[in-house]
């Protein structure tokens, strides 16, 4: 079975034995990760862009413990399975998985794709996990449009229209 013949959402071991595969036979892959609630246009923008970086995309997706941690109750809005099985379903993505820790550093580790790729909220020197990439010989890049785009502005717009009508 080819690289390319199994996609989706799979287990870390899965992913971990695929990179491998793709990376054998001459493939440069990419990782990218982000907790992808509701997703919107930037969302899109930043994993095309990402894709462009290399031949095969790896996307790691927060759980929704990870998400609540970093953005607070009442988040996520959507359950990570859900949002997982999106992320997966985007045409320049080839394999997701979900991730529960704090940081994608443990599957950066297990990985070591030869890319990373990061949003335009950050700059290459704030990028937490820069340090371990570079140590395995993988390079650091931001991606995507400017950050015009979020979930919290999205909830924000739906509540205020929801306000507005009643």
């Amino acid at each position: 079975m080819g690289v390319e013949a199994e996609t989706g959402v799979l287990s870390r071991e899965r992913l971990t034995e695929l990179v491998s595969r793709a990376k054998g036979s001459g493939k440069r892959v990419v990782f990218a990760n982000g907790a992808f609630d509701l997703l919107h246009t930037g969302h899109v923008r930043y994993l095309e862009a990402a894709r462009k970086e290399g031949d095969w995309l790896a996307v790691g997706v927060n759980s929704d413990r990870s998400v609540r941690a970093a953005k607070g109750e009442g988040r996520p809005i959507v359950p990570e399975g859900e949002r997982a099985e999106i992320v997966a379903a985007l045409r320049c993505v080839d394999a997701v998985v979900l991730f529960d820790e704090d940081s994608p550093a443990g599957l950066l580790f297990a990985l070591q794709p030869d890319v990373h790729a990061k949003g335009t909220d950050y700059r290459v020197e704030t990028v937490p996990e820069r340090a371990l990439v570079a140590a395995y010989g993988g390079k650091t890049v931001i991606v995507g449009d400017p950050k015009d785009h979020a979930t919290t502005d999205l909830i924000d717009r739906i509540r205020k229209t929801e306000r507005a009508a009643r």
